[in-house]
């Protein structure tokens, strides 16, 4: 396909043996991308649905689940000789433990806790709720609650402590979506004496669901839920409104970990971070997302240190902390080291969510050609270096946008240029992706994500297997790469077939 392409172009070659063909499509990567295969991947994956299945199901930050995986991957690190920090930070935890909410006046009615992946149901607990019973206590309105709702959106129901009614004192407070935060009108719920707050949606288009909302940390000690707009005027209308509530919750300030790895040779001014978040959600044992990625990070070291590697360039494996409660690891990371280490730091390569069993091989839109969000200069190239070498072994990818929601978030927020690679989560794959990656269209590409199926049997071999090679091929690049981002493979490569991967869009919005 290369010596094609050349001749095309009028430009006398020979032929290479295949050995040679190889390393000039791909960067001479092809000792590493044979050395981390599928099956030393799977050990590491199934160490973690042990873990896991040892620790109510879970392995999210702030959890002994979490700690274990910790411990597991800086064992495996240090005894490789990779020099290991445990980078211990706190993070505002939250887990909703259990609930029940009903009315008992003047209608008894039993209510459904929101499930997201059904969009049904009729109740939130909110994000960083307080916990408490209440049993048969009266419903009380802030004085400004406006029914019907005002034309645009702009309720001041709560924002104020002179909102709340003497009555509010001891029973619970109803207050209307809108202006000021969550927090604010919970905060002046419970300063008011109110045993539990209700805060209802504010009813414009738009804005009638049931109110999925944050406090943004822990500090609220009574129960707050968010309801929808029709739920919130039924309960205004009524007459003596009453309901009983039981919300058991865990939301505290928590420490957890980032196991940050080093090459113990390269050069420190030009170091290459190859992440991946370790935590799972707290619903279950994130298998996929993301034990896919980072027990290829983590594989990846191992048989680079099998194979005596030694880096040009010093390589960082990041296995990140509290991702999921908001990339909280990578920007503790990012915003708690010196300028002049954040100055080293050449680019990130990020990994998140590399075996969806309904997979895309999707590749971050580091030029913004396809999706609008530009990464950072040298973002491009990067893109580069994984659709070359996707293009060199004949299969065609996605792009998917830079849109904040991994944790290469917190390096573009400093400039640094990033890339990498995503297997697809709660997104439908494409009538067009089925053509090209097989699987099946209206269909999520991981259909388990976020969810407690996420487990062992929740891979495709067929993309760990292709997304791992990738993984090792970019990081033995940047590893060994003199001239970062000019490189000669990247000019081979964009050469050697054009760009396949640009017939087909389609970015997918992350987590």
């Amino acid at each position: 396909m290369l010596v094609a392409a050349l001749a095309a172009a009028g430009v006398a070659t020979a032929v290479p043996s295949e050995k040679a063909a190889d390393s000039a499509r791909v960067g001479g990567s092809k000792e590493l991308r044979n050395a981390v295969e599928p099956a030393g991947i799977l050990v590491h994956e199934r160490r973690l649905q042990r873990i896991a299945n040892a620790n109510d199901g879970t392995r999210s930050s702030g959890t002994p689940g979490y700690k274990a995986s910790a411990d597991y991957v800086a064992g495996k690190l240090e005894r490789a000789g990779y020099r290991v920090k445990r980078q211990t930070f706190e993070f505002p935890f939250f887990q909703e433990i259990s609930s029940s909410f009903s009315q008992t006046e003047p209608d008894q009615r039993d209510f459904e806790p929101y499930d997201i992946s059904t969009n049904t149901g009729d109740y939130a607990v909110m994000t960083y709720s307080g916990s408490g019973v209440v049993e048969d206590v009266a419903v009380v309105p802030t004085n400004d609650v406006q029914i019907p709702p005002p034309a645009e959106p702009g309720s001041t129901s709560g924002c104020e402590a002179s909102d709340f009614p003497a009555e509010v004192s001891g029973n619970v407070a109803l207050i209307q979506r809108g202006t000021c935060t969550f927090q604010q009108k919970a905060q002046n719920a419970e300063a008011a004496g109110a045993v539990a707050a209700i805060i209802f949606n504010e009813g414009q288009e738009g804005r009638t669901d049931v109110v999925l909302g944050t406090l943004g940390e822990p500090g609220i000690g009574i129960p707050v839920l968010g309801v929808s707009f029709a739920l919130g005027q039924d309960l205004f209308k009524a007459s003596g409104p009453r309901v009983s509530m039981d919300i058991q919750t865990a939301s505290e300030n928590r420490a957890t970990q980032n196991i940050i790895a080093d090459t113990r040779t390269g050069r420190a001014d030009r170091t290459v971070v190859v992440g991946a978040h370790l935590d799972s959600v707290l619903e279950g044992p994130g298998i996929n997302d993301n034990g896919s990625g980072s027990a290829t990070i983590l594989e990846t070291a191992l048989q680079m240190d099998k194979l005596n590697f030694e880096p040009r360039n010093r390589v960082r494996f990041a296995f990140w902390g509290a991702e999921e409660f908001g990339l909280l690891g990578s920007d503790y990371y990012v915003n708690n080291i010196s300028d002049r280490k954040l100055d080293n730091i050449a680019l990130n390569l990020n990994f998140d969510m590399l075996g969806s069993p309904n997979y895309v091989r999707f590749v971050y839109d580091g030029d913004g050609s396809d999706t609008e969000l530009k990464g950072p200069a040298g973002s491009a190239q990067i893109e580069d270096v994984f659709n070359n070498y996707f293009t060199s072994r004949g299969l065609e990818t996605d792009p998917t946008a830079f849109d904040g929601r991994s944790d290469y978030g917190p390096f573009i927020e400093q400039g640094i240029p990033a890339g990498g690679l995503f297997s697809g989560a709660e997104g439908v794959k494409t009538p067009e992706q089925e053509d090209i990656y097989g699987g099946t269209s209206g269909v999520a590409y991981d259909e388990c994500y976020h969810q407690a199926c996420d487990d062992i049997s929740n891979l495709s071999i067929e993309s760990l297997d292709e997304m791992s090679d990738a993984v090792a091929h970019a990081t033995r690049t940047y590893a060994k790469q003199k001239n970062l981002f000019v490189s000669s493979d990247d000019r081979l490569g964009a050469r050697s077939s054009g760009k396949v991967y640009d017939k087909f869009k389609g970015p997918e919005a992350r987590k």
